[in-house]
């Protein structure tokens, strides 16, 4: 292994390489094409699967699962990280979480119904290997770069990963979408083309489509899967084991992690306007959070959309529409905030979320859903660069930055798990999404508020 000094630039572009990696399970998997595949499975109108010894609505089941994953990623991680650095194995750690994402994600080719407990553990898997491998990858950072590469280096891991995971997308969903032009067996019976109307055989040929995109969707978790794990490689092999060496694991150690967030929540109570700031956070985050990690089932379920391949269809364009547009809100956004101020432009991105929660309440053909989708992208990126570098704005002078970052972390998706828990209780009683996306008003409005009372950023922090 070639030890590289900090600050080189080959080290650096190491690092952010591993962006180019995992980027491809939040685009394909979580945020585009296992949801319609997740969807495909339901063939009645009532979408309800037995699971844990109780009969869930489809999309409240996963929504479940996913959120138990965030609270065990939420409990974990800061033990994880604090044994990482002190005996210095932080890569092993990465590698890790990355085999273990990128296992679950070929396992996604056998989810099935029938088999449903394994199904979901390979959906936890790809999902808790995700978010663990990021907060190695996160703590890198510090250890790679000087201050001032760091966000220089950090934008250039964000813009590697949105083009691998891109380029990957546009190749999946040309399976899916054509799945004849990749060797897929698009045959149908030849007696019904001997003996069948026209109408007869238009529908075998239309099913015969269906299940060929449907097999591209399962091998499409594969290739995620496989490009996850070899790209990583070129990162495994620059990246530095870690900075320490040689130390034993003791209790004390364990539990470091987590009284290093006790630290700084003590800390926290000292300075007014950032623990303002991380109550309204904590609020918004969670809705936000929420929304994006259903969007896709909301559309394939509330929507309506006619065809099954009409359906697959517009749920691609939609993707595809946040994608894009999320490059613009992501440009107004910070022009907003360098003229307005970042509390200014979060509120009144709060308002426009809210406002998306009551057109979702009441939208129901394929073009109002791409209209919402153009507006989620507008604020997606935008309140999640936003809200972080608000943070950092407000953060004390100190050298221990990557605890409080930590406490941030902790703190997101623990929001991630109340939204996400609230979520698909009212789904799962009401027995609809649409119940469940207005509940997600009160956050929203609980977040403007709470921003409303955080000190003027350009004075002094306040002191209770």
């Amino acid at each position: 292994m070639i030890q590289l000094e900090k600050g080189s630039k080959k080290l650096l572009n190491a690092w952010a390489f591993y962006d180019w990696a995992n980027s491809v399970y939040t685009l394909t998997i979580a945020s585009s094409i296992f949801p319609i595949f997740y969807s495909a499975l339901f063939l009645s109108e009532v979408k309800t699967v037995g699971a844990f010894g109780t009969e869930f609505k489809s999309t409240a089941l996963i929504t479940f699962v996913t959120a138990f994953t965030f609270l065990v990623v939420a409990i974990t991680s800061p033990i994880l990280s604090g044994i990482a650095d002190y005996v210095g194995n932080k890569k092993n750690f990465l590698k890790f979480f990355c085999y273990v994402g990128s296992v679950g994600c070929v396992g996604l080719y056998w989810f099935n119904l029938e088999q449903i407990h394994l199904s979901l553990l390979f959906y936890f898997m790809g999902l808790i290997g995700y978010w663990g491998s990021l907060v190695f990858y996160n703590s890198y950072l510090p250890d790679i770069a000087y201050p001032e590469q760091q966000d220089s280096i950090s934008a250039k891991g964000f813009s590697m990963g949105y083009l691998g995971s891109v380029l990957l997308l546009i190749f999946n969903l040309m399976m899916v979408m054509f799945p004849q032009f990749f060797g897929f067996d698009l045959s149908i019976d030849p007696s019904i083309t001997e003996t069948g109307s026209e109408a007869e055989i238009q529908l075998a040929m239309d099913a015969a489509k269906d299940a060929a995109s449907f097999k591209a969707m399962k091998i499409s978790f594969i290739t995620v899967g496989i490009w996850w794990a070899l790209f990583s490689q070129y990162s495994f092999y620059f990246l530095p084991k870690g900075t320490k060496s040689g130390h034993k694991v003791t209790r004390a150690v364990i539990f470091n992690g987590l009284k290093e967030l006790r630290e700084v929540w003590k800390e926290l109570k000292q300075n007014l306007r950032l623990k303002r700031y991380l109550y309204a956070f904590f609020v918004f985050s969670m809705a936000v959070q929420t929304i994006m990690l259903v969007a896709v089932y909301f559309g394939e379920e509330e929507i309506s959309w006619g065809t099954d391949s009409e359906k697959t269809m517009g749920l691609i364009v939609s993707i595809l529409v946040i994608q894009l547009v999320a490059i613009l809100g992501a440009y107004v956004t910070s022009k907003a905030s360098s003229k307005f101020g970042n509390i200014k432009t979060l509120i009144a991105v709060n308002f426009v979320w809210m406002f998306l929660c009551f057109y979702a309440y009441i939208m129901h053909t394929p073009m109002q859903f791409y209209i919402a989708a153009g507006i989620v992208g507008l604020v997606m990126g935008g309140v999640q660069s936003l809200g972080r570098s608000t943070y950092s704005k407000f953060l004390p002078e100190t050298e221990d930055t990557t605890s409080y970052f930590s406490f941030y972390d902790v703190a997101e998706k623990i929001g991630i798990v109340i939204g996400m828990v609230i979520f698909a209780t009212v789904d799962q009683i009401t027995g609809t999404m649409r119940n469940a996306i207005l509940v997600l008003v009160v956050f929203f409005i609980g977040g403007i508020i709470l921003l409303f009372r955080v000190p003027d950023e350009n004075k002094k922090t306040a002191l209770e």
